[in-house]
């Protein structure tokens, strides 16, 4: 998978301030983009959210996660995405939630909802839960889940 004009786009703020300190990046984490990346093989857009923690409170969690998409899609929507990689306009768009556990039957609902909305913008979301320990426990950037897209 090659990124974007050639760099790694990893924790890309909808909104750096370049006086901050680097941001974390994670579902609790709204204004970052967690990975973006083209895949040359399928010829998308591929945007990852990484849920680190189990769905453990997942009033709250969801909350997160909706906050998160919401940037997403305004990033892709609202035109940032467009003036900040040209070269990606017109090309399809997947984002995924890769999660720690696998999501209960609350966050199936939510999740199959998301899925719905965004496929009336022409946007694929999939989930994916990580391997368990011991396994290939990589993200879409091919590093350990536990230390993902942080620099």
């Amino acid at each position: 998978m090659s990124q974007p004009n050639s760099t790694l786009t990893h924790a890309h703020e909808t909104n750096p301030d370049p006086n901050k300190l680097p941001t974390l990046n994670g579902v609790e984490h709204a204004g970052v983009i967690d990975f973006m990346g083209f895949d040359d093989k399928t010829g998308e857009v591929l945007m990852l959210m990484i849920e680190r923690r189990p769905w453990a409170q997942a009033e709250v969690q969801l909350f997160q996660l909706q906050e998160k998409l919401n940037a997403y899609l305004s990033f892709i929507l609202d035109g940032e995405m467009a003036e900040a990689y040209p070269d990606l306009m017109g090309k399809p768009i997947r984002i995924r939630l890769e999660c720690a556990t696998p999501p209960t039957n609350q966050e199936l609902f939510f999740l199959q909802h998301v899925h719905d909305q965004l496929a009336l913008q022409s946007i694929a979301f999939e989930v994916e839960v990580a391997a368990p320990e011991g396994t290939n426990n990589t993200c879409g950037c091919g590093q350990p889940l536990s230390e993902c897209c942080t620099d």
